[in-house]
């Protein structure tokens, strides 16, 4: 059981170092439709996931109507999490964006709760309502805000994000491979985004090619470290370690974009991060610690 949880950090940890670097190259890739960097950069992961297929040769199945079901909801919502996702990105500081895409952990325990069943407690809960409460500073919502909706937007990817984390928790108890899940979520994505780049898309300079490569390339690893974790460990127990991300996101927007949080992103910020440490808290050292004591 340990050795699985030790893997699961490590996998959600190097998935956290992965996006940063994803959210750093779809900045960089410059002014383009929203729609069209979320096809590259599922084309890309969608190439990677398929040779990982035919490397490992894993069969692309998935049995039983439940699980076809469930890989279906994760494939929209994570489609819907990405754009929402993508297009903070654009207009937001790097690092609000990316924080407020971390929500997904506190979605992914609500709906891992709702759908499958795994425990909440009252405790839990009332971390959840903190985190919302620390999402609301660094999306300052007023009418004369003009961040005001690229951070809704970033909100509610982060909402998708977390149904998404949810499917692939029960997809993974439920025997789909990590491949599978990430090769049908990548070629969702493109089918729902090509129509828009077929008739609306931009024509792309050399180095927004190369940084939407970038972007597909560290998103595949990304996935790939995301859907191993999940699936190795309940999401209560090792979310709090995704949250490195806003490490590596703030360092890399500050050295590559120049990117400085205002004073209530960073009041945010921390409480997020709180809630999300107390959960872990909760979780791994006061809870265990409880049941010890009642065996």
């Amino acid at each position: 059981m340990k050795k699985s949880k030790y893997k699961a950090i490590f996998y959600i940890i190097f998935s956290a170092f992965s996006f940063a670097f994803m959210f750093a190259f779809v900045r960089m890739s410059g002014d383009l439709p929203t729609f069209q960097k979320v096809f590259f950069r599922n084309f890309v992961a969608l190439i990677i996931a398929v040779f990982t297929l035919i490397k490992t040769k894993t069969p692309f199945k998935i049995e039983g109507r439940k699980n076809n079901a469930v890989i279906f909801v994760r494939a929209f919502a994570g489609t819907a999490g990405m754009i929402g996702n993508f297009y903070a990105i654009d207009k937001m500081v790097l690092s609000d964006a990316s924080m407020l895409n971390k929500m997904s952990p506190f979605f992914t325990i609500v709906f891992s709760f709702i759908f499958l069943k795994e425990k909440l407690t009252p405790f839990q809960g009332l971390t959840v309502i903190g985190a919302f409460i620390g999402s609301m500073f660094i999306i300052k919502p007023s009418f004369t805000n003009v961040e005001f909706f690229p951070a809704l937007m970033g909100f509610l990817g982060g909402m998708g994000a977390g149904l998404a984390y949810a499917c692939v928790r029960y997809l993974g108890q439920h025997g789909v491979k990590s491949p599978v899940i990430v090769t049908y979520f990548s070629g969702f994505s493109c089918l729902v985004t090509l129509p828009y780049l077929i008739f609306a898309g931009k024509p792309m300079s050399a180095s927004q090619i190369l940084c939407l490569i970038g972007a597909g390339a560290a998103a595949a690893g990304g996935q790939f470290g995301i859907t191993a974790a999940y699936s190795h460990a309940p999401a209560r127990e090792i979310s709090v370690y995704d949250y490195s991300q806003l490490i590596f996101t703030t360092l890399l927007g500050f050295m590559i974009f120049g990117d400085i949080p205002d004073r209530w992103s960073f009041l945010g910020y921390v409480i997020i991060v709180t809630m999300a440490v107390l959960v872990f808290l909760y979780n791994n050292v006061w809870h265990n610690d409880d049941e010890k004591q009642k065996a």
